[in-house]
C-alpha cells in the first residue's frame, strides 16, 4: 500500500492540467474548509468547488469495484468506510455552501474537465 500515491496520479496531473489550461486557477492539496479534516485534491476557493479524484478500489467504483479474496472481511469494512467518509464529506461540504465533484480514476480528463469548468464558471458568476 505504500506505493499507492496519494496525490499527483495520472489523472489527477491530466485533470490539472486541462484546467490550466482552460485559464482556471486553483489550490492543490488543501482543505477546503479548516475545521474538515480533509483534502480536496483541486480546490477553487472563489467559487467554493472542491474537486476529489477517487481512486476506483480505494473508494468502491460502481464499475471497477473488486474486492480481495484475502483478508475480504477487512477490505470490504475499509472500502464502505471509504464510501462513507466521501459521503460525510460531501454533506458538510454542501451544508457549508461548497459544491463537491467527485471524478473516478477511470474517467476521461477532457470530460471530467469539462463538468468542472462548467460548474466553476456557473458558481464564480464568470462567463
Amino acid at each position: 500500500m505504500q506505493r499507492q500515491r496519494r496525490r499527483d496520479t495520472a489523472i489527477e496531473l491530466a485533470l490539472r492540467s486541462q484546467l490550466h489550461a482552460a485559464g482556471l486557477r486553483y489550490r492543490i492539496h488543501q482543505r477546503p474548509l479548516p475545521a474538515l479534516r480533509r483534502e480536496a485534491d483541486i480546490v477553487f476557493r472563489r467559487a467554493k468547488v472542491a474537486v476529489f479524484v477517487d481512486g476506483c478500489f480505494w473508494h468502491g467504483c460502481p464499475i471497477h469495484a473488486t474486492t480481495p479474496k484475502r483478508n475480504n472481511d477487512f477490505w470490504v469494512a475499509k472500502i464502505e468506510g471509504n464510501a462513507a467518509r466521501d459521503r460525510a464529506t460531501d454533506q458538510a461540504l454542501h451544508d457549508a455552501g461548497w459544491q463537491s465533484i467527485r471524478v473516478w480514476e477511470h474517467e476521461a480528463a477532457d470530460e471530467a474537465a469539462a463538468t468542472v469548468r462548467r460548474v466553476v464558471k456557473s458558481r464564480s458568476g464568470r462567463g
